[in-house]
């Protein structure tokens, strides 16, 4: 398979999706890989207030969810940050196109980016789209230490197990970017990657900006072969 699917999901809100998403889609322009990126949420939207060109699919709409797939027609990689409570629709629309099958007519694969972090309703989550999906994707746990590095729960989880054992699951890490530095980019609305050169950031504001960038960009790359098209 050359062509990847990329799905950020998890039925619980505050997980850090879109923050990765975010990240993820600044990566892929840092690096020049081709790609489209797509967001779930037209009323509270991240994704795309940071990258405009991104495309908004209409959940409610029978057809909504169709431009994800038929970008893959024409690009390698597909990356969707999926909103809240979506991941019913998401299964469901699943079945209705035959989701396997047409992948395999795409010569494309589907990872499922699972973000967690210390609370229950996150793993849960991870144990749904596991137990609908099992084999039919490859799936990326994002440890997600912005609040808190505690993963006892999940790492002494039944579905950790599943995972690592059985699924060939990779995992990687979103370090804790401070408070004040998240507020300032969020407020001017720009990425790290704009704001390493932009003099309304004072110079060690820069460097810890920077700093965190190398260390997200080190673990995407820790799993490229589950995030990236092959010949990426």
């Amino acid at each position: 398979m050359t062509k990847r699917l990329d799905l950020i999901l998890n039925g619980k809100g505050g997980v850090g999706k879109s923050f990765f998403a975010v990240n993820l889609v600044q990566y892929l322009k840092d690096k020049k890989i081709q790609f489209v990126a797509c967001d779930c949420d037209n009323e509270n939207s991240t994704l795309k207030r940071f990258h405009g060109e991104v495309e908004f699919l209409e959940l409610a709409h029978p057809r909504g969810l169709d431009p994800m797939i038929r970008a893959l027609e024409k690009f390698d990689l597909v990356v969707v940050d999926c909103r809240a409570a979506s991941t019913e629709v998401f299964f469901n629309y699943f079945d209705e196109i035959n989701l396997p099958e047409t992948l395999q007519k795409l010569s494309a694969a589907l990872t499922v980016v699972m973000p967690v972090n210390q609370e229950a309703d996150s793993i849960d989550q991870l144990q749904r789209i596991v137990g609908k999906l099992k084999k039919s994707c490859s799936y990326v746990v994002l440890r997600n230490a912005v609040h808190n590095n505690n993963f006892v729960l999940y790492d002494q989880s039944v579905i950790h197990d599943k995972l690592q054992k059985e699924l060939g699951a990779k995992e990687i890490t979103m370090a804790k970017l401070q408070p004040w530095l998240v507020e300032e980019l969020s407020h001017k609305n720009l990425t790290i990657t704009a704001a390493l050169t932009d003099g309304r950031f004072y110079l060690l504001d820069r460097q810890r900006l920077q700093t965190w960038q190398r260390k997200l960009y080190a673990e995407i790359e820790s799993a490229a072969d589950l995030l990236l098209p092959a010949k990426s």
